[in-house]
């Protein structure tokens, strides 16, 4: 029987049912209140996470635009250029050779007297160079080789900045060339020259340029040669000069090498066939640019020096010599023909070399001097109560009637690390009015 309208029973069923509903309802209503406010809280989290993570990205970022900032660049410090006589009519250089720079304070001697041992370390070799420049005041520094010594070289980066530190500090151009113990620490042959040519003051090149000789101010890289820190560099005449816009002096620096196998035996590394076809090639230019001075009575086809690591092999006959022959010169078993190269060409005076750190001579071939620089590092080989050394290699200006004119003479000497920086050997190397 269906239920009346006034059915009690009936009637508060109907109500729980509603009253059920409600519940159920406001409990849905709490549930999706309650999930509302979590996906929000979440929501604030996650966002906050991506704020955080955006200001630590915009910290790290800001650091790095600050130190890559203009005002924080550190930029290669150039010398006064272009390389030139002096006023006075004078071009000195200093060369330095095996330094042989290790591990600074920390690495010892080689070869010195008992009594020197126990203070002796890179320091003195840094000491020594800063003696000369002071003592010397040159124009130019040549470091010629094994300016590190690899093996006791943890960081070859490090060790550069110390052996050549003191050149920087003079404010001097300075160039450099590569021995045989150079590579041996963390930097290749190649990554040593391109480091050498960003640092403070320095003038070397990592690989030589190649001039149009119709159009000097042509240049580009030379392909296909051999070696890294082939390059050469002009002197200009003094101010004031008719010549102060003409190179009157040549500077060839050259890549000897490290060490080769040859026919199954190791030696040392030699000059090769394409350092040679690029050094006559810039030779030619070099005097060529000159031959409208050249006729002149006060100019000569400009004289030029060279500069590399490992002696020839034409050294071990040298007869006419100046200084101290005291040990087997170490050359390459491969002779490639540099001696004839240099006579061919007609203008290098004198070649200087290291390598061999007991023998200080120069000796002639040719006509052409050939220089040993002299142990100068102390951490390199040596002869104890022998003092290590430096040379010294002065050109001087002929005088005309009104104005300083080409290269009249070219000298030498060697200084010791002694006291008195004792001057030893000296002596005249090419002068002008002198047959080859």
């Amino acid at each position: 029987m269906p239920p009346t309208f006034f059915d009690a029973d009936f009637t508060i069923s109907l109500l729980n049912e509603i009253t059920a509903k409600e519940d159920e309802t406001d409990r849905f209503s709490v549930e999706m209140k309650s999930a509302s406010e979590k996906t929000w809280l979440l929501s604030i989290l996650y966002l906050s996470c991506i704020i955080s993570f955006l200001c630590l990205i915009h910290a790290l970022i800001s650091g790095q635009l600050i130190l890559l900032s203009p005002a924080s660049v550190k930029l290669k410090k150039q010398p006064d250029l272009p390389l030139r006589f002096r006023a006075d009519g004078t071009f000195k250089i200093l060369q330095v050779a095996d330094i042989h720079y290790g591990n600074g304070i920390l690495t010892r001697c080689r070869d010195v007297l008992p009594s020197e041992f126990d203070h002796c370390s890179d320091l003195n070799s840094t000491r020594f160079l800063k003696r000369m420049i002071d003592a010397e005041k040159p124009d130019f520094i040549a470091f010629t080789g094994d300016n590190i010594f690899g093996t006791s070289t943890p960081d070859a980066a490090e060790s550069m900045f110390e052996a050549f530190g003191p050149a920087m500090e003079s404010r001097l151009p300075w160039a450099a060339v590569l021995g045989n113990h150079d590579q041996e620490s963390t930097m290749t042959r190649e990554e040593l020259m391109s480091f050498i040519s960003l640092m403070d003051y320095s003038v070397s090149q990592t690989n030589p340029l190649a001039e149009d000789i119709s159009e000097p101010s042509n240049q580009s890289l030379v392909a296909d040669i051999d070696g890294f820190g082939n390059y050469n560099l002009r002197i200009w005449g003094a101010p004031g000069s008719h010549l102060a816009n003409h190179s009157i002096l040549n500077l060839y620096f050259l890549d000897s090498g490290d060490r080769e196998i040859v026919n199954g035996v190791q030696t040392y590394g030699w000059i090769k066939e394409s350092q040679l076809r690029w050094l006559r090639g810039i030779s030619e230019v070099l005097q060529g640019q000159n031959l409208d001075i050249q006729q002149s009575a006060d100019f000569s086809s400009p004289p030029a020096l060279a500069f590399f690591h490992i002696p020839i092999p034409e050294i071990r006959q040298v007869k006419e010599i100046v200084g101290q022959y005291q040990e087997y010169a170490a050359c390459s078993s491969v002779n490639s023909g540099v001696l004839q190269t240099l006579v061919s060409m007609g203008d290098v005076k004198a070649v200087f070399t290291g390598h061999d750190h007991t023998n200080d001579f120069c000796g002639n071939l040719h006509g052409i001097w050939f220089c040993y620089g002299g142990g100068f590092g102390y951490h390199a080989y040596g002869r104890a109560g022998w003092p290590r050394r430096a040379r010294v290699i002065l050109a001087e200006l002929g005088k005309g009637d009104k104005t300083w004119v080409g290269v009249k003479r070219i000298k030498t000497w060697k200084r010791l690390d002694d006291v008195n920086l004792s001057k030893i050997d000296e002596q005249v190397l090419w002068d002008w009015w002198s047959p080859r």
